[in-house]
């Protein structure tokens, strides 16, 4: 019971932490805006371990590298300790490959959070702050489908057919993770 609660415990650090750094690397990447509510709460919650690292990683071509590598070593960080909570020793090539696809995961779910959050404020509140930060964190990846999927009516379904795909990429991931676990 005790171990349970601990990796419970663990589980629930790690991947909140996890998430709010990808946050910040795909606001950078996607060039969302940080003077919004959303923005400000991620830099508040990451500045105290992403300005050290930005000092020994630099970013290249506007990615922020120190942040998405902060994530990728809390996130390997997580499951080691997690493997040691449950009795095994994992190797590294393994646990430094499942941090990696991991993140990979993470960011999907953020994306299909982000969409069916858009979807959910423009029936209820089209004019929440959030809205912005919704549109520029989905608007590249709903661009492209824009040009396939025309309207139904005066419905948009190419929300519907994003969280579809990225749906089907999550079972792909997730049928390949313990593939990479055994490296």
């Amino acid at each position: 019971m005790l171990g349970q609660i601990l990796l419970f415990l663990v589980n629930t650090v790690v991947v909140l932490l996890v998430f709010v750094l990808l946050l910040r690397f795909h606001f950078q990447w996607l060039r969302v805006p940080f003077r919004n509510p959303v923005g400000e709460l991620v830099v508040v919650t990451t500045n105290w371990i992403v300005r050290p690292a930005r000092r020994i990683v630099p970013g290249i071509a506007g990615l922020d590298l120190a942040t998405v590598l902060l994530a990728w070593l809390v996130q390997g960080a997580g499951l080691w300790v997690e493997a040691s909570i449950r009795g095994f020793e994992p190797g590294f090539a393994g646990l430094a490959a499942v941090a990696a696809f991991d993140l990979v995961r993470y960011s999907l779910y953020i994306l299909m959070g982000a969409v069916i959050l858009q979807v959910v404020f423009s029936w209820l509140n089209p004019y929440t702050p959030v809205a912005p930060v919704l549109d520029a964190f989905t608007r590249p990846f709903l661009r492209p489908l824009r040009r396939v999927v025309p309207p139904v009516g005066s419905f948009d379904l190419t929300p519907l057919v994003l969280v579809i795909l990225v749906q089907v990429m999550l079972i792909v991931l997730w049928n390949l993770r313990p593939a990479l676990a055994a490296l």
